[in-house]
């Protein structure tokens, strides 16, 4: 089960100057044995939990940028200075300023304890641009100024993982809308899709009962595995919204979803939560 907000992702984002409502996408691609995956709509805060149970000991936070917190001349606030005023205890690295301007870095990295993540991502601030990647706890000077150089000179499409051998998941996300993630372990997509379907069918039940949250129940993994069995890339929309069901309508895409793209006039499966039960089935589109 988890909590739903009515400031989630899927309720704040549209499409368009129409604002049409956002569709859940998952891509998912497999390679050197990482799973690359991109997905929407999720905030950081909404998918902190999954990251903390896959991640080794400590997680360094590279990159950081948010309108949540700014200083006097309306820049965003240094990482650790908002780590401070959120109470999360961290070990601060500067890069210094060669770092600044350079794709998917700040200049200072914070490390913290895994454990501490959902306390600095608790979804009372929202950064447009984030991006970590879990590190040994003991981790040293010299290996972060090693992973600051791979991030640095790694392209947005090459996987970053088989650089770094003492890390199992990397996060990226844009707009606390957008997700890009790269991990060696093979349950997260399909927990990732999991989670994005909760997450739409609880934004529809916040706006329908005008409540600050709601408690959702997650499908098991047996749902979003056997979609991705069936094809690698997935557009959702919800279809209809009753006290007692929630029902999404899925398509498959011969490619990821990319913004603008409509979704199909059919669709291929329907996912449909019955709320009073808690448990969700898939059947034939319609």
């Amino acid at each position: 089960m988890i909590e739903v907000r009515q400031q989630g992702a899927f309720s704040v984002n549209s499409v368009g100057v129409e604002r049409r409502p956002f569709p859940l996408s998952f891509s998912v691609r497999e390679t050197e044995g990482l799973r690359r995956v991109t997905a929407g709509a999720a905030q950081a805060a909404e998918l902190v939990d999954l990251l903390v149970d896959v991640a080794n000991d400590a997680v360094a936070l590279v990159s950081l940028e948010t309108n949540s917190y700014l200083d006097e001349d309306w820049h965003s606030l240094r990482p650790a200075l908002i780590a401070a005023d959120l109470g999360v205890p961290c070990t601060v690295h500067p890069l210094g300023p060669w770092a600044a301007g350079t794709n998917g870095l700040a200049e200072e990295f914070l490390v913290l304890d895994r454990h501490l993540l959902p306390r600095l991502l608790d979804g009372t601030w929202s950064p447009y641009e984030l991006t970590l990647i879990d590190v040994p706890a003991d981790v040293t000077t010299e290996q972060l100024d090693e992973l600051a150089l791979v991030i640095g000179t790694t392209g947005i499409d090459e996987p970053l993982l088989s650089r770094l051998a003492d890390s199992r998941v990397w996060f990226s996300g844009h707009d606390d809308c957008y997700v890009l993630l790269e991990t060696r372990d093979p349950a997260l997509p399909a927990a990732v899709l999991a989670r994005l379907l909760a997450l739409l069918a609880g934004s529809a039940l916040t706006e329908r009962v005008r409540e600050p949250f709601s408690h959702v129940p997650e499908p098991g993994l047996w749902l979003p595995e056997q979609l991705i069995a069936t094809a690698p890339h997935w557009i959702g929309a919800l279809s209809d919204v009753t006290g007692d069901l929630v029902t999404i309508g899925l398509a498959a895409r011969p490619d990821p979803w990319r913004l603008g793209d409509s979704f199909p006039q059919q669709a291929d499966l329907t996912a449909t939560l019955d709320v009073r039960h808690g448990t969700w089935q898939i059947t034939p589109g319609r």
